[in-house]
């Protein structure tokens, strides 16, 4: 051991992706209970920094850092099970940022760090989401998570879970 600093690379997943317009109405979906569960599940995020989020009916925990309507939020990720207190996962971040794309929206999805091991179950998850979200934003309702989740599986490989 010695005094100095070092460097740590870290893992992070990025996502693009141009959805139909105008960034409020991508804001709203992306940050409204009304709209929440219909691509990503029951929860809440209060419409401010510092506010709490809880998502997926207490799975994820996190909060506000940066809360810039309607272009920038970003919130602390934290995964808990059932009874769970204090995860026993470490804390990520997540990062939406909307931009202008002609009469449509660019969004912009960063996920990081990224828990080593988790990288491809992390991007399969994100893909099964944002295939529902684009879906939502075009008025359809989207296929059943679990029809995507598996076609998302077998495209980043990854391993089909024992039941």
């Amino acid at each position: 051991m010695n005094d100095n600093g070092r460097l740590i690379s870290e893992t992070a997943v990025h996502f693009e992706r141009v959805l139909p317009g105008p960034t409020e109405r991508v804001w709203e979906y992306l940050t409204s209970s009304e709209h929440l569960p219909g691509w990503l599940g029951p929860g809440k995020i209060e419409p401010r920094a510092g506010g709490l989020v809880d998502l997926l009916e207490g799975h994820i925990r996190g909060v506000v850092t940066r809360w810039k309507p309607p272009h920038l939020l970003t919130y602390t990720w934290n995964v808990f099970s059932p009874g769970e207190t204090e995860s026993r996962f470490p804390e990520s971040y997540l990062t939406w940022e909307l931009k202008p794309h002609g009469n449509d929206v660019q969004l912009m999805l960063m996920h990081r760090p990224m828990l080593h091991g988790f990288e491809a179950q992390t991007m399969m998850g994100w893909h099964t989401f944002l295939e529902m979200f684009a879906a939502r934003l075009r008025g359809e309702t989207p296929e059943p998570r679990e029809t995507i989740m598996e076609r998302n599986r077998l495209r980043y490989g990854v391993e089909q879970i024992k039941r």
